[in-house]
């Protein structure tokens, strides 16, 4: 039995073949060891399974595991969750890339701030070939010492990838987890927050592949058939029940919280001015992208890095 290692990343994948030699490189190439890397494969049907079991045979900090059916992408990524090891926990994705020194700088962080519970850095986007396309500055206040303001800011605001940071593992198995009803990933971010503040590294280590075909680009119905294939059945789950449980996935987060009584109330009271907000189609700007400092090299930062051929 291997040493229990400090930090357990899952990455989930799908037919992942494209992509995942480069994510898997970029990830066994951090310059933080003390990691397992739990690749859960729901029943991919191209070379996914080939290409991880060949990881897995020469790393021992690979883990991997196979669905026989297609269970849906949060079963899934709750199955790494149930897998974990670690202290911390991050969830990785099969696309997409990530600089040398994120984790490093993720754990210090958290290892500096004992009130954070989810630490990660700034958001680039890469196309499908791995070019960056643009970088985006974190815009939204997930830093703030009180609950109520961090939650605002996440109903209200728009911008950062905080479901692929570094999460205290104990803090993250008291929430939801992933659901699967329309923008699951929001209100399980937003319970997180309001169990402690988050930490963005100030560099822009983390790299987001933008590629078609993603769940994020498909229809409301069918990102959550992909969140979960149980939700196909337009009678049994039709489009009212999604959004439904999408509001309620806040109610309940906020109600699972441990927050003192005034707290919770304001955390209600933004909410109700958000879903008024919703209901009168007022829409929320994404943040602008800004120019690095100095120019970003793909090649310089990230392990393993290879152009990424276009098919």
């Amino acid at each position: 039995m291997t040493p229990t290692p400090r930090l357990s990343i899952g990455l989930p994948v799908r037919n992942g073949e494209p992509y995942i030699t480069q994510a898997v490189d970029a990830l066994l190439g951090q310059s933080y060891t003390d990691f397992e890397l739990i690749i859960t494969d729901n029943a991919s049907t191209d070379a996914t399974e080939e290409i991880c079991r060949e990881y897995a045979k020469g790393d021992p900090r690979v883990r991997y595991y196979r669905h026989a059916v297609n269970i849906g992408i949060g079963p899934n990524q709750n199955y790494s969750v149930n897998k974990a090891r670690g202290e911390l926990f991050k969830w990785a994705s099969a696309d997409d890339l990530y600089a040398r020194t994120l984790i490093e700088g993720c754990v210090a962080a958290l290892d500096e701030y004992p009130d954070v519970v989810l630490a990660h850095s700034w958001t680039a986007k890469v196309d499908p070939a791995g070019e960056l396309i643009k970088v985006f500055k974190y815009t939204l206040s997930t830093s703030s010492p009180q609950a109520p303001e961090r939650f605002r800011s996440i109903l209200f605001d728009r911008g950062g990838d905080d479901d692929y940071g570094v999460i205290r593992l104990d803090v993250l198995r008291r929430t939801g987890l992933q659901g699967s009803h329309h923008h699951a990933d929001h209100t399980l971010i937003a319970e997180l927050a309001l169990r402690g503040r988050f930490y963005q590294v100030p560099d822009w280590l983390y790299f987001r592949r933008v590629h078609p075909g993603q769940n994020g680009m498909a229809t409301m119905r069918k990102r959550c058939v992909n969140l979960d294939p149980r939700r196909a059945s337009r009678l049994r789950h039709p489009a009212v029940r999604l959004y439904g449980e999408y509001l309620w996935g806040y109610v309940a987060a906020v109600q699972r919280a441990p927050l003192p009584a005034e707290d919770r109330w304001k955390c209600y009271e933004h909410l109700m001015r958000w879903f008024s907000g919703r209901a009168r189609g007022k829409a929320t700007a994404d943040p602008d992208a800004v120019e690095p400092p100095m120019p970003i090299s793909m090649r310089d930062v990230v392990a393993g890095w290879k152009m990424q051929v276009a098919e």
